[in-house]
C-alpha cells in the first residue's frame, strides 16, 4: 500500500499521527514544509505516490492551500485532508473549494483523525479501482445479472451475422449494445451506420435509407448514397423500427430478403451486403395485431431478440455508471472529476429513472457543472432526484405505493415527496393521506413507508431522524458551533452534546 504523506512543521503533530497510523498498519512519510512535498512529488507517479495527503494550512515556507492547489493539478484524484485551527473556518471553506477531501480541526481527537484518514484511503482505493475498470473495459454497461445475460448473448453472437432485434425502454442503451454486436462480429472492420427511423420525416426517410438519383425530386441536385449503401460490408442499426411507415416496411422486407434495392428515382437494382440490427421500445407483437407493422417483416427481424433491462431493474449498476459518467463529463469539460457521497448514491439508487441510462448520464453532466463542492451530497442532486423529489423507496416492493423517500440511510433528511396511499396490499389496510405541506408531507411519506414495512419502532425511528436533521441543520448554520446551535434550537448546551453523542453525529 502507498504511504500516507503528513505535512506539518510541528514535530509533535507528525509524531503522533505517524505512531497512530502505524498501529493501524498504515505506512507514513512525513514532511516539514510544502516545498519538500513538491520536490518529492517530482520523483513519483500514480503508482508510487501518496495514498492520502494530510497537510497543515499555515507553515513556514508555504501555505497548505497553495500546496493543495498544486497537488490537485498533478494528482486530481488524490484525497487531501487539511488540518486547521478551530477558529480558522474561512480557511476550511477555502480548502473545500480547492478540492480538499475533508478538514481536520486542531486540536483533534486522535481516533477520529485516524478514522478520517482511513475513510480517505478507502476513497482513494475506490477511485483507483474505478479508473482501472474503466480503462480495461471502456464499453462495460453493467454488472447486474440482467446485464450479464446481455453480455453472454453478445458473446454467443460474436461470430454470427444473424439479424438481431433489441428491445428496451428509451435511453436504456440499445445503440451501445448494437455497437458492441458490431464490434465483436466478423464485420468489425466494416462501417457501423445508425439511423433513428422515428426522427426522420416520412418523406425523407426513404431517401435516407435507400438514397436517390439526381433529379429524383425537387432539390436532388446530385446522386446520393443511402444508409444501406453506406453500411455495405458492415452493420446497419435501425433504431425505433416500430415507427417506420408501413409502405417503407415493404421495401425494407425486400432488401432483407434478397439484398437488392432501388434508389429513389433509380431504375437499376443496387446490391448490398449488410447485417441489420433493429431496435424498438414498442411492443411489436401488439403493433402487428393493430395492423401498423407487417407480420412478415416482424418475423424477418425477430430472428434473435435481446431485451435490454431498464435501469431501475439493475439498480446495483447505478454507482458504477454514476462514477463513470462523472469521469466522462469532467473529461469533456476539462475539469476535475466530482466525487459522490454514499448518501447521494442511495438517493440515485432509489430513483426510478424513467429516462434510464441516458437520464443518469445527463444528471451526471448537470452535477459536474452545477455542484459547488467537490463532493456531491444529496442536497446537490437535481430537483427531479433530490431530497424534494419523489424517489422509489423500499416500501414500494411491499405496498406498491408511489415515490417514497429512501429509508436505507439514517443521515438523509426527511423527504418532501408527493405521496399516495398504498394500493392493493393484502398485508395491511390502506393508509389514508392525511394532508399537510412542506416537511410534514415528507414526514407523512416516511411514516407510510415504515408502517407498511411492518416495523414496530416507527415512533423511535422518526423521532431519531427528526432530531438528527434539526441538529445537523443547526450546526451547519453555525459552522459547527454547538453552543450557538443549542441557543438557536432553544435547548441546553448539555442537551445538544448528549444528543450529538446518542445520535452518532460527531
Amino acid at each position: 500500500m502507498k504511504p500516507i504523506w503528513i505535512v506539518d512543521d510541528d514535530q509533535s503533530i507528525r509524531f503522533v499521527l505517524e505512531k497512530a497510523l502505524l498501529r493501524e498498519s498504515l505506512p507514513t512519510r512525513s514532511f516539514t514544509s510544502p516545498r519538500d512535498v513538491l520536490n518529492a512529488l517530482d520523483t513519483v507517479n500514480d503508482e508510487n505516490g501518496p495514498q492520502v495527503l494530510v497537510s497543515d494550512i499555515r507553515m513556514p515556507g508555504g501555505s497548505g492551500l497553495d500546496l493543495l492547489n498544486k497537488v490537485k493539478e498533478r494528482f486530481p484524484a488524490l484525497p487531501v485532508i487539511i488540518m486547521t485551527a478551530s477558529s480558522d473556518l474561512d480557511s476550511a471553506v477555502s480548502a473545500f473549494q480547492g478540492g480538499a477531501f475533508e478538514y481536520l480541526p486542531k486540536p483533534f481527537d486522535l481516533p477520529k483523525a485516524v478514522e478520517l484518514i482511513r475513510r480517505a484511503v478507502e476513497e482513494s482505493q475506490r477511485e483507483e479501482v474505478g479508473e482501472e475498470q474503466m480503462a480495461q473495459t471502456p464499453e462495460m454497461l453493467g454488472q447486474a445479472p440482467a446485464m450479464q445475460d446481455v453480455f453472454r448473448a453478445i458473446g454467443r453472437l460474436s461470430q454470427s451475422n444473424v439479424t438481431v432485434m433489441i428491445t428496451g425502454e428509451s435511453g436504456s442503451g440499445k445503440e451501445l449494445v448494437a455497437r458492441a454486436l458490431h464490434k465483436h462480429s466478423p464485420r468489425a472492420n466494416g462501417p457501423f451506420v445508425a439511423i433513428n427511423t422515428a426522427a426522420i420525416p416520412k418523406d425523407l426517410l426513404e431517401s435516407e435509407l435507400f438514397g436517390h438519383e439526381r433529379g429524383a425530386f425537387t432539390g436532388a441536385q446530385t446522386m446520393r448514397r443511402g444508409r444501406f449503401e453506406q453500411a455495405d460490408g458492415g452493420t446497419l442499426f435501425l433504431d425505433e423500427i416500430g415507427d417506420m411507415p408501413f409502405d417503407l416496411q415493404t421495401r425494407l422486407l425486400r432488401v432483407l430478403s434478397d439484398g437488392h434495392f432501388y434508389r429513389v428515382g433509380g431504375h437499376s437494382a443496387v446490391k448490398t451486403n449488410v447485417r441489420v440490427i433493429a431496435a424498438t421500445h414498442q411492443n411489436l407483437e401488439q403493433r402487428v395485431k393493430e395492423g401498423a407493422f407487417r407480420e412478415d417483416l416482424f418475423h424477418r427481424l425477430n430472428v434473435i431478440r435481446l431485451r435490454l433491462p431498464a435501469l431501475r431493474e439493475r439498480r446495483e449498476d447505478v454507482p458504477m455508471l454514476t462514477r463513470h459518467f462523472l469521469q466522462q463529463s469532467a473529461q469533456q469539460l476539462g475539469v476535475e472529476p466530482k466525487r459522490i457521497s454514499d448518501a447521494a448514491l442511495v438517493w440515485l439508487g432509489n430513483f426510478s429513472f424513467p429516462g434510464n441510462v441516458r437520464q443518469l448520464e445527463n444528471i451526471c453532466h448537470w452535477l459536474t457543472v452545477m455542484t459547488p463542492a467537490q463532493v456531491i451530497e444529496p442536497k446537490d442532486l437535481p430537483p427531479e432526484v433530490g431530497v424534494t423529489a419523489g424517489v422509489a423507496g423500499p416500501a414500494d416492493a411491499l405496498s406498491g405505493s408511489v415515490s417514497l423517500a429512501p429509508q436505507t440511510r439514517d443521515n438523509l433528511p426527511l423527504a418532501a415527496a408527493p405521496v399516495a396511499a398504498p394500493v392493493g396490499t393484502a398485508q395491511a389496510a390502506p393508509l389514508v393521506h392525511i394532508g399537510g405541506d412542506g416537511w410534514e408531507l415528507g414526514l407523512e411519506a416516511d411514516a407510510i413507508a415504515l408502517l407498511a414495512s411492518g416495523r414496530t419502532d416507527v415512533w423511535d425511528e422518526l423521532i431519531r431522524r427528526f432530531e438528527s436533521t434539526l441538529i445537523r441543520t443547526a450546526l451547519a448554520s453555525t459552522r459547527g458551533r454547538r453552543i450557538e446551535a443549542a441557543q438557536k434550537l432553544g435547548i441546553g448546551r448539555n442537551t445538544i452534546t448528549r444528543k450529538i453523542q446518542e445520535l452518532g453525529l460527531e
